[in-house]
């Protein structure tokens, strides 16, 4: 009987490359138009919540949940790139596209209110624990790769540098967000971990879409 391993290999390898290219331009065009909603948008800036930009009647709220809807696609697609022996890291990353989505779907009022210092309604509530889920899992996402891919020096160096700025920025931001609740200090933190999140998809489905085709990556 012929094996059919070499075969599919090159197959698993071509899968592997487009899935990843999907997730870059994904990642580009969500980062983009959030970007554009929240700069271009009526919100109050630095002091406020990045989904502000999202909330009901505001002109920029449909370009802010296109630009959500795709950086969930991007994480879904990143994790069907990433190689078998990152599975962990994958199934973080499904789940973070679940949540993320949930939070693109579920929007909040007016100044994206949170406990424990403003009331919030039901929707703020599952807006806002879905987003921080989300995040939350990409964030462990970068942990899994650097304890997995030890056989993949540029994965892991990718989210090594990643997850070193992203787990104090986490811890910092839910700490503000209990003790001094919305406002710049929060609002800063939350845009520059976003940032660090979004440029570790980007370089890690760059990686995995350039890399040679006859390339282990860790598989």
């Amino acid at each position: 009987m012929v094996s059919t391993a070499p075969r599919a290999r090159p197959a698993q390898d071509l899968t592997a490359r487009v899935a990843a290219s999907a997730a870059a331009g994904c990642t580009v065009a969500g980062v983009v138009a959030v970007t554009v909603a929240v700069v271009a948008g009526p919100g109050p800036g630095l002091t406020g919540y990045v989904s502000e930009a999202g909330i009901a009647g505001s002109g920029y709220a449909p370009t802010f949940r296109i630009g959500i809807f795709a950086l969930a696609a991007a994480l879904l697609l990143l994790a069907v790139a990433l190689p078998r022996r990152l599975r962990p890291a994958a199934g973080l990353l499904v789940a973070g596209s679940v949540c993320t989505l949930l939070s693109g779907a579920v929007t909040c009022s007016e100044g994206c209110p949170l406990p424990p210092f403003e009331r919030a309604t039901v929707a703020d509530l599952v807006h806002g624990v879905a987003a921080v889920v989300a995040t939350a899992c990409v964030v462990f996402a970068m942990a899994a790769v650097v304890w997995f891919a030890r056989a993949e020096v540029t994965l892991r160096r990718l989210a090594t540098a990643a997850v070193v700025l992203a787990l104090p920025l986490a811890g910092a931001v839910g700490l503000a967000m209990i003790t001094l609740g919305r406002g710049a200090v929060v609002g800063v933190l939350e845009r520059v971990l976003l940032g660090v999140a979004a440029g570790w998809a980007l370089a890690t489905a760059t990686a995995v879409a350039l890399r040679r085709p006859t390339s282990r990556l860790g598989a």
